[in-house]
């Protein structure tokens, strides 16, 4: 089934301008916001979609904490979109609705949306590098380090859940042609559906019930540089660093972590890897070693010369 990715994903949240602000200081174009909520737009269309808790329109709420109500996924054609009502009928109920998206939850209780996607196509260029041994990609007098470039989310990348059952959670998603490109032993498999070559749209870590739910989303940015940018400013908006800037193993992406009033952390990631059915699925232990290549942490900014990062605040501090 050519499902492509998550097009957007809806929350019903406690503290409506609170999450509107961080999702517009995040990056994302407010689109027909209104006191009752809106869409928080990537460059492609994809969206987060906020709404109050309290909304008729949401699907129910889970019997946990979490603030996600809805994950909707984009499809290439009408013909897939029929195929997973098929599918699905088999044993749940499936709702079309008046805006063409037919609904349904997983096995997990998760609400889900498919639809002909929405996504408009990007024509963007990459972030470049200059290595010895190869072209340069970035001729004479063109800088690299641009404290005024532009830094905003390109597409929504993926969605991690909170699951109980994971291998009954994956069962469900393998029948709309998920498959498993890594897995962290004991804790969950990041799934690709067929419509992307990207590692991953989906991973889940296997947790009690009363903490199903969303544990991040992340948008794709054009590279480590603009996640770097967008972190920094994020920072600097009075946002908290919970995990990064750094580079996972598993699909190599570029990350950088932030805490949320949604309920969940927030990511900017760049640079997955891309695979396809020659793929052999790579499966170990979790652990630290495994969850990153490598990781910074954010201090304050410092010159040769001056103090050790961080020395004057410490000095402050006590």
């Amino acid at each position: 089934m050519n499902i492509i990715g998550p097009d957007h994903l809806v929350f019903g949240v406690d503290d409506l301008a609170a999450c509107s602000q961080y999702l517009a200081d995040y990056g994302l174009k407010p689109v027909g916001v209104t006191p009752e909520g809106g869409h928080f737009e990537a460059l492609d269309g994809t969206a987060i979609v906020l709404r109050r808790k309290d909304d008729p329109s949401l699907p129910p709420a889970m019997d946990t904490p979490s603030q996600l109500r809805e994950t909707v996924y984009g499809v290439a054609d009408v013909e897939t979109l029929r195929a997973i009502e098929a599918e699905l009928s088999k044993d749940r109920e499936v709702v079309r609705g008046a805006d063409g998206v037919i609904r349904c939850s997983d096995d997990m209780g998760f609400a889900l949306g498919f639809q002909v996607t929405t996504r408009r196509p990007l024509d963007l260029p990459a972030e470049t590098v200059n290595a010895p041994g190869a072209a340069p990609q970035r001729g004479p007098n063109r800088l690299g380090a641009d404290p005024e470039a532009q830094a905003l989310p390109r597409t929504l990348s993926h969605v991690v859940y909170f699951v109980p059952d994971v291998a009954k959670a994956e069962t469900f998603y393998q029948r709309l042609g998920f498959v498993c490109t890594d897995r962290f032993i004991g804790v969950g498999p990041f799934l690709r559906p067929a419509g992307t070559p990207d590692h991953h749209t989906l991973f889940m870590i296997q947790t009690p019930p009363f903490m199903k739910g969303i544990e991040h989303f992340t948008f794709h940015m054009g590279g480590p540089t603009e996640v770097m940018l967008a972190g920094t400013r994020f920072v600097e908006k009075g946002y908290q660093s919970f995990w990064g800037p750094g580079r996972h193993r598993f699909g190599s992406n570029w990350f950088w972590y932030f805490n949320s009033p949604m309920g969940c952390h927030v990511e900017y990631d760049a640079d997955m890897d891309l695979h396809d059915e020659a793929w052999v699925a790579r499966e170990v232990p979790m652990g630290a070693d495994a969850s990153q290549l490598f990781l910074f942490q954010h201090r304050d900014k410092w010159a040769p010369g001056g103090p050790p990062p961080g020395a004057q605040r410490a000095a402050v501090d006590h």
